[in-house]
């Protein structure tokens, strides 16, 4: 137990909106301490020794690694320019890394495209430009099951079950929610692929407290289905609360890694990142 009302409970209690073949074993993150590594060839997601960044530039990342089991949270935070969502878009083949390598479910998928990555199982919510807003809440949940030729209409209910509120806005334009909303609706429009992981960039960037706390409710219970979540984080307390595993990066590298509970903690964390 881990002592967090919010972790305590979680478990894989319904994959229905999830891949349900080819889950991998959970192995528990132990300890924190400076560049140390937590996950190893068992896991179901890892970008592993990433050095890399955007076209012929000066890389960002060096060799980073990250990781995220079925069922677990994986937060990545750190200072503003560490590399975080770079490293989530390495993960998911949006830039080119130059040594390293991304493994899912025990499959090679360094030299992936991203649609291709969509295909395999990756489901990844930027943080900005993540809706069609000149489409309906509904259509844009349609768009996202585009790489699906069975019948989705099952998985738009739980969908519209997890985030009540796009049920009553269905009809509305995506363009006209607010800040939350809208990223109900980008999240929702990832779960549409089943995918078998899910990936989100900055999920609370902009909103409120309260709603921050909304979302991050609602993507516990998306862990609870069994699916696992690696999360970029500006709210790096609030985040490090829920998460199993958690990423301290400082400069592209892997600063300190551990449990999120075992960082939140550790003095030198709490002092150099988490405001004391």
């Amino acid at each position: 137990m881990s002592g967090n009302a919010w972790q305590d409970d979680r478990g894989n209690k319904d994959r229905s909106i999830t891949r349900t073949d080819g889950m991998g074993t959970s192995q528990p993150v132990k300890g924190t301490g400076p560049a140390r590594k937590v996950a190893g060839d068992s896991a179901f997601l890892i970008g592993e020794g990433m050095t890399g960044g955007y076209g012929r530039g000066a890389d960002i990342l060096h060799d980073c690694t990250i990781a995220v089991d079925p069922g677990e949270i994986a937060v990545i935070v750190g200072p503003n320019g560490a590399g975080k969502s770079t490293a989530m878009k390495a993960v998911f083949g949006m830039l080119n890394i130059h040594t390293g390598s991304v493994r899912l479910d025990g499959e090679d998928i360094t030299g992936l495209s991203p649609q291709d990555r969509v295909r395999k199982g990756m489901g990844f919510v930027p943080q900005t430009s993540n809706i069609f807003t000149s489409m309906t809440v509904e259509e844009n949940l349609e768009m996202g099951a585009f790489i699906r030729h069975d019948d989705f209409r099952d998985t738009m209910e739980q969908v519209y079950d997890l985030f009540p509120i796009l049920r009553e806005k269905r009809r509305q334009y995506a363009g006209e929610l607010s800040g939350g909303q809208r990223q109900q609706v980008a999240v929702g429009r990832a779960l549409m692929t089943k995918p078998k992981v899910l990936m989100l960039d900055e999920p609370t960037a902009g909103v409120s407290p309260i709603v921050m706390d909304e979302l991050f409710d609602r993507i516990i219970e998306v862990a609870r289905t069994g699916i696992p979540i690696l999360m970029v984080e500006q709210n790096a307390r609030q985040a490090l609360a829920i998460a199993d595993k958690g990423y301290v990066l400082v400069q592209g590298r892997n600063a300190y890694t551990g449990t999120g509970k075992d960082l939140l903690a550790d003095p030198e964390v709490r002092k150099s990142f988490l405001g004391g």
